[in-house]
């Protein structure tokens, strides 16, 4: 049950002393160290873990993608882990481009262990750890900050001591004083420093020193002043590469990375998607997507995000959420009729290779692999725009407004009765039923057509009609096709807009045309119709709208009655 006052239980988290800082005003122009750790810290959240087959297939999606650092495993945790990392050195399936991280506790039979992991391989860095914050030290370990100090010395030092056994590879180093965030600024500092002074790294050959948020507890502003207090205060800055692993308890990974970035981070450690313990590590998706819409390219390519994401969803075996930013199934989706409508408008008046300005949409979704069909989505929520959207894109009927305001109201019935979303092909079954298909009372079997400028009318036109199932033969005259064809009919219409373009090329090439007329003094409605003859597709337009003025006015008749 949830208290009443939760301040008698939790305490709220301290803000950083931190003078003049420079954070706020910096600006994110370039992308970070880019570090996956979905093999290794992404794998350890899994109910089941990868098999060694998907290990290898996620590791080489990484690799596509451009993934330059990837943490494969912790070695010394299982032979299954220790088996793959030697399967990417002895079978030379790592990229000379790529290096591989191994991650170790700081205890000596796990630093071998894992050191022999990664010999033979062209670069690896050797990932050591220790926690270190008050309740780690009080609680699970009952150690002085002097004893966890020497943990993390002795650990690099034995790490130094056992690479260089091994020259064949190009070694890296990275430490972590694991829960960075909850630890006090000063001894985080001291234990960092510790540490490099024994790794003793160079501008030409620097050391990691990763600052986690491991357990999210703070804004993100607070995050970003504990790094840029790091940043400031570290000795040998300019032989540290500044790295964050910010998980996801608070919901704001995504925030305290960025913030972080603009503090001083080098690098970003994550999983795609935001996979990882509890709820999750930093999403290096959503990281580098956000950087793409500034204007920043990140140096990983998800020109293919439907790809990556099932291979991911594969691999993992956990469902990537429809909403997930940029990469889920609805993410570029709008049910709403005003949505729509703005973002129809929008796609009309952008122009090839010019500033993406569309409505509700911060990415164009062909940037990544995504079609413009689900774009728009109809539902009972929607609008003209929507269903006037995909009938253009799926089916190549361009409705004019009036036409779209009309047979909206066709589509949201049906929506309301069904409760449910009403696909393309079913939105393009019912225009077709309420407009193409209306074949009765009359129906268009044929015509013959005569010109003739000297003639007051100088279109003359015979056409032959289904009238109930019963032949009708008539004639006409007028100053074009529709209005001879509509003297001929012989009925009292009243043309108040007429609207035709061509569906396709080619010799498949058909025309639809779209009237909207009166008949007698009853409302005006639109006809439709569709033929690969433009005069054959007007006819049938105007003959769709009589008959649908018609079949109200008997409906009406026999309600009255």
């Amino acid at each position: 049950m949830m208290l009443q006052n939760p301040s008698s239980k939790y305490r709220a988290f301290p803000p950083v002393n931190l003078s003049a800082r420079q954070w706020p005003d910096n600006a994110i122009t370039r992308p970070p160290i880019w570090m996956s750790t979905d093999l290794r810290d992404g794998n350890q959240a899994l109910i089941e873990p990868m098999s060694p087959e998907k290990k290898l297939r996620f590791f080489e999606m990484l690799v596509k993608i451009g993934l330059k650092e990837i943490e494969v495993g912790f070695p010394s945790a299982s032979q299954t882990d220790f088996d793959f990392v030697r399967k990417l050195i002895d079978e030379d399936r790592i990229p000379e481009d790529v290096t591989i991280i191994v991650l170790t506790q700081s205890r000596d039979e796990l630093i071998r262990r894992t050191v022999d992991s990664a010999v033979g391989a062209r670069r690896a860095i050797v990932h050591l750890y220790n926690s270190v914050a008050p309740v780690f030290r009080k609680v699970v370990f009952g150690m002085t900050r002097e004893q966890i100090t020497e943990i993390a010395v002795s650990g690099t030092k034995l790490v130094k001591e056992l690479v260089k056994q091994h020259p064949q590879t190009d070694w890296g180093f990275e430490y972590t004083p694991e829960s960075f965030s909850t630890t006090e600024l000063d001894f985080s500092k001291h234990i960092c420093d510790a540490v490099s002074d024994i790794w003793q790294p160079t501008p030409h050959n620097k050391m990691i020193v990763n600052l986690p948020s491991t357990v999210e507890c703070s804004t993100p502003n607070v995050y970003a002043d504990q790094i840029e207090w790091m940043s400031r205060k570290l000795a040998r800055r300019d032989s540290l590469i500044i790295s964050v692993h910010p998980h996801n308890d608070r919901g704001t990974a995504v925030a305290s990375a960025e913030l972080a970035i603009m503090a001083g981070a080098d690098r970003v450690e994550g999983c795609l998607f935001g996979n990882g313990e509890r709820t999750g590590n930093v999403d290096l998706v959503t990281l580098a997507m956000n950087l793409y819409t500034q204007g920043v390219h990140p140096g990983l390519d998800f020109s293919d995000i439907d790809a990556v994401r099932q291979v991911v969803e594969e691999c993992n075996q956990l469902p990537v959420h429809p909403r997930h930013p940029y990469a889920g199934d609805l993410v570029f989706t709008a049910f709403s009729g005003s949505h729509q409508d703005a973002i129809k408008k929008g796609f009309a008046q952008q122009k090839p290779n010019t500033l993406w300005e569309v409505p509700y949409l911060p990415i164009d979704p062909a940037d990544l692999g995504r079609s413009y069909d689900a774009v728009i989505r109809v539902n009972s929520q929607s609008g003209k725009g929507g269903m006037a959207y995909l009938l253009e894109q799926e089916f190549g009927l361009s409705l004019p407004r009036r036409l779209q305001i009309e047979f909206s109201r066709a589509v949201q019935a049906v929506a309301d009765a069904s409760g449910r979303e009403i696909a393309a092909k079913e939105i393009h079954a019912i225009f077709c039923s309420e407009y193409f298909d209306q074949a009765s009372p009359y129906a268009y079997s044929a015509h013959k057509m005569v010109e003739d400028s000297s003639n007051d009318e100088p279109v003359q036109i015979d056409i032959t009609l289904a009238h109930r199932q019963a032949s009708l033969s008539l004639q006409g005259g007028g100053n074009g096709p529709i209005d001879a064809f509509v003297n001929a009919l012989g009925l009292d219409i009243k043309l108040m807009d007429y609207h035709e373009h061509a569906i396709g090329s080619g010799a498949n090439a058909k025309a639809a045309c779209y009237v909207e007329l009166r008949l007698e003094n009853g409302p005006t409605m639109f006809g439709a119709g569709i033929d690969s003859n433009i005069v054959t597709a007007s006819f049938k337009a105007v003959l769709s709208a009589v008959n649908r003025q018609l079949v109200r006015a008997e409906k009406e008749l026999a309600v009255a009655q």
